[in-house]
């Protein structure tokens, strides 16, 4: 196994701390609105990986956090506090907002066919270890009280900027005229491990510590959960090319300060989604979620083939047009499956020679593209009969994920049970208010997924068509 490590700039051979086992860390969603399809292509990179370790034998444990406190609007610890302003923007409070939204991520999770990790941590949970970190750090002279808030001190971090590979010149305040000096710190990229309320005065969620009541900084929640549910060796941690600078350096920085030895072995980054104009954001142009893309008819399946066949640390440029190649790709390719004879007897001997050169695509830095390749070489093999075929695609999709073996009536009722009932109630609401378009534009959505409305007096069923 071969992944690229952001940390050595390299490919590199993958050797676990722990022979068989792998321990990854997944930097989770902060929940004060929907995923934007950007974020969602990161989680489906780190769900492949996750599968494929276990495809070709590991044994993975894998956390993820859900970060409901700490992180500000910019990631250099200023601006306003995100869930608050969630919490502002839909005259809830934050803990409601953070309820919805993460129950609205791990939805998205589940119709992209992602495996939930067994370990979903909340970073609001483990106050109690952020404390005990910021305690040691203080007390091996790593932070430093300034101002009533706990900074960490960058200058004794060894290699600080070996992650992000940044000049630090560069980063100066005054190079950057977005940025705004905070006098309190020693070092201009110094970062705050707690912040007390004489600063944030309004913040909501805060807690006692030995600092003064207030909330921890973004950064040392992931160390801080890393920490407890992993333990003080990390195997694989994973996130957005754009978490690297700050976020991972600091975390990189604040735990091995705590532990005082190397923390994490791989770094791997997914690239970003972009769109024509560039990067592509919650800020800019159409908010674009999964739940958006399925409004247009789009299941969320044809998303994830769109990202598998671009390697996770490429860019991808997304386009409705590309997604409709993607959507008749994976249809063309579901039918000819469907097309296969099950009956007969599987070849096993023929089937080892295509896992080996799936397992070797996967080992090869998560090479998704040619994973689907080596399917569509299975489909053409003239030497496989139907059997052996579907037996090799049934056991590729244990990694692909995409429903290659399920009939189409399948597929549709799979992706659509959920929707469809949402959809019907909020038709019977339109209905109630006589808004009679939205009703009717509600029934030929569903129409259009192969899903018919049938209005009697008990109310209203549906059927596959």
């Amino acid at each position: 196994m071969k992944l690229y490590n952001t940390l050595s700039k390299q490919i590199e051979e993958f050797i676990p701390f722990e022979e068989g086992k792998v321990k990854i860390y997944t930097c989770g969603p902060t929940v004060y609105n929907y995923a934007h399809i950007g974020n969602l292509r990161t989680y489906i990179f780190e769900d492949v990986l996750q599968k494929g370790l276990e495809y070709i034998g590991y044994d993975v444990k894998r956390a993820m956090n859900i970060t409901d406190v700490g992180h500000l609007t910019s990631d250099s610890d200023t601006g306003k506090d995100k869930m608050l302003e969630g919490a502002k923007r839909e005259g809830k409070d934050v803990y409601e907002i953070a309820n919805f939204y993460t129950e609205a991520f791990l939805d998205d999770m589940r119709k992209l066919n992602m495996e939930i990790p067994k370990i979903i941590a909340k970073a609001s949970d483990y106050i109690p270890t952020y404390i005990k970190m910021i305690e040691k750090m203080l007390e091996n002279n790593y932070a430093y009280i300034s101002n009533g808030n706990v900074y960490f001190d960058i200058s004794k971090a060894n290699d600080y900027y070996r992650l992000s590979g940044k000049n630090p010149d560069e980063l100066k305040i005054g190079v950057r005229d977005t940025v705004e000096e905070d006098s309190a710190k020693k070092n201009p990229a110094d970062f705050v491990l707690w912040f007390t309320v004489s600063k944030f005065e309004n913040q909501i969620l805060k807690w006692d510590s030995p600092w003064g009541v207030g909330y921890p900084g973004w950064h040392i929640e992931c160390s801080g959960i890393s920490y407890e549910t992993l333990g003080e060796y990390l195997d694989i941690h994973c996130g957005g090319v754009d978490n690297i600078f700050p976020h991972h350096t600091n975390e990189i920085a604040q735990s091995e300060a705590f532990l005082g030895h190397k923390w994490c072995k791989y770094w791997c980054h997914g690239a970003h989604l972009n769109d024509k104009s560039g990067k592509m954001s919650k800020s800019k142009g159409e908010f674009l979620t999964l739940s958006l893309l399925m409004e247009k008819g789009y299941s969320p399946l044809d998303y994830r083939y769109f990202c598998l066949n671009s390697h996770y640390r490429n860019s991808l440029v997304f386009s409705y047009e590309s997604l409709d190649i993607a959507k008749r790709a994976l249809k063309k390719l579901r039918n000819k499956i469907a097309s296969l004879d099950r009956d007969g007897d599987v070849d096993q001997e023929k089937m080892f020679n295509f896992i080996d050169k799936f397992k070797e695509s996967f080992e090869n830095d998560i090479n998704t593209s040619m994973m689907i390749t080596i399917l569509f070489d299975v489909l053409k093999a003239d030497d496989l009969n139907d059997a052996t075929k579907f037996e090799l695609i049934k056991d590729f999709d244990k990694v692909l994920s995409l429903d290659l073996c399920q009939k189409p009536e399948q597929q549709v009722a799979k992706i659509a049970e959920k929707e469809i009932l949402e959809k019907i109630e909020e038709r019977k609401e339109a209905k109630a208010k006589k808004d009679f378009v939205k009703a009717d534009t509600i029934r030929d959505e569903l129409l259009a997924k192969g899903i018919k409305l049938i209005d009697n007096a008990e109310g209203t069923t549906y059927e596959i068509i």
